[in-house]
């Protein structure tokens, strides 16, 4: 009886290991449809953000500056650029299609005087200049949450299945992936200078002409890693810097505080810097500043060991410096001159 009771138990052994290998699938199966689920769920709004579904209901907090005073009907920047022969959508259209543009000549010598102005500027902020990659792998992108609602804008490559990102934020933050920072080293300030790539999928019909909203632009992105304690703080310095650099170039602007339905997935909380436009006797956004409390942290499993010895996520914070095009648009339209030219900025001289 001894062996057939031997062969039993080793038959019913083998039943459970079997059904437990299937529960590991099955459990594997649902953690994946869990995972996909918790994904889907954008960062909640801090307490301070005005609720609202639109933009109709984001906050103007204060306006800056003098508009300027023409003796004379301002023309729209590109009516200018093309007749100083600058930027050339024309080519450009020809060569790659609707919404890009070359640069040239005086445009190309104005966006290195921005790049170097901004990164003086932040050098002095602490900022450690950076030039990322701007291929990133879907895994880098899903955590910065950019791929819930956000894929159809996004350039994918095959069959490499690597992303062209739409801000170095996006290849700053995986940048810490999977580490342990040190709580001395925080906060940790990054200023990123790289291309940019949009699809503008949600944005059909809108701005199709010059470079305000191209499918490749240029742009210094400020990416902070920071103690959950000093998020808000470090918020605010971000607007304060954006806030001196557009007033280093004497332009006129605004800062918007976004609502709720307008902030996007990743962010807590988002200002807005709109610069004023001549042409279009309009603000339009240049600069954006926004925090994300720990919700890329989480998902990139970025930590700091705190001075107890525990492990806790760091918070990630990221802000406009200057993104090209727009800054070109601005500096353009609000320096124009009767004669179809324009001044530079005393500010960006020493940079030319």
């Amino acid at each position: 009886a001894e062996p057939a009771k031997k062969k039993d138990k080793i038959a019913f052994m083998k039943k459970i290991a079997d059904e437990v290998k299937d529960l590991g699938h099955l459990l594997k199966e649902k953690e994946g449809e869990v995972n996909k689920l918790v994904m889907q769920i954008p960062n909640p709004a801090l307490e301070d953000v005005p609720v609202g579904k639109t933009e109709e209901a984001n906050e103007v907090m204060r306006t800056v500056g003098e508009k300027p005073n023409f003796d004379f009907k301002p023309k729209p920047y590109m009516e200018i650029a093309t007749k100083l022969d600058i930027i050339d959508t024309e080519r450009a259209a020809k060569v790659s299609g609707t919404r890009f543009g070359y640069l040239k000549g005086e445009a190309v010598r104005l966006e290195f005087a921005l790049v170097g102005y901004a990164m003086k500027t932040l050098e002095e902020e602490g900022f450690i200049p950076v030039i990322p990659p701007v291929l990133v792998k879907e895994e880098s992108m899903a955590a910065m949450g950019f791929m819930e609602r956000g894929k159809d804008d996004i350039y994918h490559t095959e069959p490499d299945n690597l992303y062209l990102t739409g801000t170095s934020e996006q290849s700053l933050g995986p940048m810490h992936m999977d580490e342990i920072l040190d709580e001395k080293n925080l906060p940790l300030k990054y200023a990123g200078y790289s291309p940019c790539f949009r699809r503008e999928a949600g944005s059909y019909g809108k701005d199709t002409k010059g470079i305000l909203r191209v499918h490749q632009f240029d742009k210094v992105e400020m990416f902070v890693f920071s103690k959950p304690e000093e998020s808000n703080q470090i918020h605010e310095q971000l607007l304060a810097i954006e806030e001196k650099l557009v007033q280093g170039l004497k332009l006129p602007y605004q800062v918007v505080k976004i609502c709720t339905g307008d902030l996007g997935d990743p962010a807590a909380r988002k200002y807005d810097i709109e610069t004023w436009i001549p042409s279009e006797n309009k603000y339009r956004e240049t600069h954006s500043t926004s925090t994300c409390t720990d919700f890329q942290a989480r998902r990139l499993n970025t930590r700091y060991k705190t001075k107890d010895g525990k492990n806790a996520y760091v918070h990630t914070l990221n802000g406009t410096a200057f993104a090209i095009g727009r800054m070109l648009i601005a500096i353009i339209e609000n320096n124009q001159k009767k004669d179809g030219t324009f001044d530079v900025p005393d500010i960006l001289k020493k940079y030319l």
